[in-house]
């Protein structure tokens, strides 16, 4: 049997997925994106009634999705939140608990008492509603007048968006380009500029402590209306948002302690030349990153979005080729050790993203350090790609030598800034070296790799890699319908049962098929039962197609409806194919399509794990179901399109996350997925990432599948 498909997570895995991709996101209805900021957070609301002090009006607008209002079990009732201020009213968000409203009207008032209809339904669906409406007043009022159950009404959020009148809030970003500075960065790749530099694929992020924060310079003073946030997954809880004319005495403008993350748009007024977020409460171990800070003021207009240059092309263009692979190379010191075996040379010339080479840890520690190649002959480089480790150098040259004894300098810095660096050059040698004079840290010399491109030498090319899927693809290369008669196990010659216990402290024991049928319908049931096996108290299924079907690029999708309940965890996910040959996880690459929790199947991570960006700090987002759906109300279909420059993740063939190989490269490390996978299902029950179950948790629970297929 071949080696079991793994799962590893960290307890703060729910926190820290995700970076953001806002240039493709499909945001989360309780995070605003829209051009319109949220008004209604933390203003006053009152009630008709409520079901006890337990669910107070205050609870569905105090931005946490964990607390509610709640009201008497008639009809009518009401909510209404003021404003403090009239307001174009331009949209509604009601986040239903099971207790809905069947019939209600969305009202607008400008004294409390005489109201206008701006929205009525008698078919509401309960669940999210995300509702466009267009009206002005100061309050605005949910009014039900037929309940979905036997009980009350209950909002877990009731969110109003729109402009309050006469400010003239611009929609241009004034903090674009605008020097920025902060408290501290984890490294230099993660700049404080880069939180206003207009691109969604570069990030500031701090050191792993409170407090912290990020302030922009506007330039002159300016009267505030809005600021975006757009956060990465390590994401402030509590935080404020304050101006000041001078950066010494600030005023808060925004403050709260049940920050979401994701993208928040928030109504501001206040007046300063500085913006500063001030973050006091970390959502996760790591530190406080945005993607973005964006700045609206009164009176600004409209412009244009910012350009940007194409990523540099790697190879380049023309007729250059990669000259260094798999050719002899030296280095001052190499490491070989527990924490970092083999870390010899030539792993930097291998062209595996998972390899590296790193200086010594007992003598390599120093400066300088450095490694070079032999091309074989004499080259003409033009280009150099380095990808780095966290230990870089952040001053260090690009040298060519005719002997590797007399060297010419092509490339120098002394501002390297790590992760992914594409050097433009010009110089002829055999020897090709980074010679590096400064190193970040306390630590040596590290990369992972070390290309060069040019002409001449004495090349040996790469193992060619397929070619990229035309999306939509249309060629099924893999499928199972599942649809056997009731009580029929997976065929035998696509699947591999994978019996054994879970990682992350899950509960289960996954049996040896006893877990899995077909339930004669057309899907696939996986079911979790409370009851004993292999020293657990639960029982479930994992299977996968190791062996039997591995893939490299297409589109990967499945038909999925998940279970409801605390502690449940379905998963519809990949494991690098060189796992079963003896590579560890996570340098064999990772790729979750799909993951819900059952505590919450209103959302759903698709999340990388590699070896620079892993368990907690996989890269990846948490996002809503498409149209505010519950996952486990309904089968839905989960796809990964995957090509050699990236992976788009969709929902009902909505994307919801993009993750892109250039971006990953230089913001986040090595990416590991150019190479064949298998597919993993399975159900877990309980561990760090759901939680525990609890009374509540329904037995057996069922994850059905009705069809698993694969398009190149």
């Amino acid at each position: 049997m071949p080696p079991p498909g793994r799962r590893r997570r960290l307890a703060v895995l729910a926190t820290t997925l995700f970076a953001l991709v806002a240039s493709s996101l499909t945001t989360s209805v309780l995070s605003a994106s829209a051009a319109d900021p949220l008004l209604s957070q933390g203003r006053p609301a009152t009630a008709s009634s409520t079901e006890s002090a337990a669910f107070p009006a205050s609870a569905a607008v105090d931005g946490n999705t964990g607390t509610r209002w709640s009201s008497a079990f008639s009809d009518p009732q009401w909510l209404q939140v003021d404003l403090g201020s009239t307001a174009t009213v331009s949209r509604v968000v009601l986040a239903w608990e099971p207790a809905y409203a069947r019939a209600f009207t969305i009202q607008t008032s400008t004294n409390g008492s005489t109201w206008t209809v701006v929205h009525t339904t008698t078919a509401g669906t309960g669940g999210t509603q995300d509702l466009t409406v267009s009206g002005t007043g100061r309050y605005v009022r949910v009014h039900t007048t037929v309940r979905a159950t036997v009980w009350g009404v209950s909002l877990w959020e009731f969110q109003v968006y729109g402009v309050p009148a006469g400010t003239g809030c611009g929609t241009a970003n004034a903090a674009l380009g605008r020097p920025a500075t902060a408290s501290s960065t984890e490294n230099a790749g993660t700049p404080a500029a880069a939180a206003v530099d207009g691109n969604a694929g570069t990030r500031w992020s701090s050191t792993f402590s409170d407090p912290q924060w990020l302030q922009v310079d506007l330039g002159t003073t300016q009267t505030l209306c809005g600021v975006t946030l757009v956060w990465e997954a390590a994401y402030a809880t509590a935080y404020q948002v304050q101006v000041s004319t001078n950066a010494t005495t600030w005023t808060t403008v925004f403050a709260t302690t049940t920050g979401t993350g994701g993208t928040q748009t928030l109504a501001v007024s206040g007046s300063g030349r500085y913006v500063r977020v001030n973050g006091t409460q970390r959502a996760t171990p790591y530190g406080y990153s945005l993607w973005e800070l964006q700045v609206r003021v009164t009176g600004g207009t409209t412009q244009p979005p910012p350009t940007s240059s194409p990523p540099p092309t790697s190879p380049p263009p023309g007729s250059t080729v990669l000259l260094s692979y798999r050719k002899p190379a030296v280095a001052s010191t190499s490491q070989s050790d527990v924490n970092c075996g083999s870390c010899t040379p030539d792993k930097a010339f291998d062209n595996d993203p998972a390899t590296r080479w790193a200086t010594s840890s007992t003598t390599g520690w120093v400066d300088p350090g450095w490694i070079y190649v032999d091309l074989g002959a004499t080259a003409t480089v033009r280009q150099v790609v380095l990808q780095w480790d966290p230990a870089y150098a952040t001053a260090y040259q690009i040298q060519v030598s005719a002997d590797a004894s007399s060297w010419t300098s092509i490339f120098s810095t002394t501002t390297g800034r790590g992760l992914r660096e594409t050097l433009t050059v010009n110089g002829t040698g055999r020897y090709v070296r980074m010679f590096g004079t400064a190193r970040v840290g306390p630590f040596g010399y590290s990369l992972w790799e070390f290309k060069v491109y040019g002409t001449g030498g004495n090349p040996t090319a790469p193992p060619p890699m397929p070619p990229d899927p035309t999306f939509p693809a249309t060629r099924l290369v893999f499928s199972d319908e599942f649809n056997g008669a009731a009580g029929t196990k997976p065929d035998p010659a696509k699947w591999t049962i994978d019996p054994g216990t879970g990682q992350n402290n899950e509960l289960q024991f996954y049996t040896d098929n006893a877990n899995v049928n077909m339930d004669g319908a057309g899907s696939l049931v996986i079911e979790a039962r409370r009851e004993s096996a292999g020293g657990r108290e639960f029982t479930s299924h994992r299977m996968n197609t190791s062996n039997k079907f591995h893939v490299q690029y297409g589109r990967i999708e499945a038909r999925i409806r998940v279970p409801k309940g605390n502690g449940l965890w379905p998963a519809y996910w990949m494991m690098g194919a060189d796992f079963l040959t003896g590579r560890p996880w996570p340098f064999n690459g990772e790729i979750d399509i799909m993951e819900v929790l059952g505590r919450n199947t209103l959302e759903g991570y698709s999340t990388l794990h590699a070896p620079a960006y892993n368990g907690g700090g996989g890269y990846g987002l948490r996002y809503n179901a498409p149209g505010g759906a519950d996952f486990a109300a309904g089968f839905h279909v989960w796809a990964a399109e995957w090509d050699s420059r990236g992976i788009r993740f969709t929902v009902d063939n909505q994307t919801v996350f993009v993750a892109s190989k250039d971006t990953v490269e230089t913001t986040r490390g090595p990416w590991v997925f150019d190479h064949p996978f298998y597919l993993i299902l399975n159900l877990a029950v309980g561990g760090d990432f759901p939680g525990p179950v609890d009374p509540s948790t329904p037995f057996p629970a069922r994850m059905l599948v009705d069809y698993v297929r694969v398009y190149q």
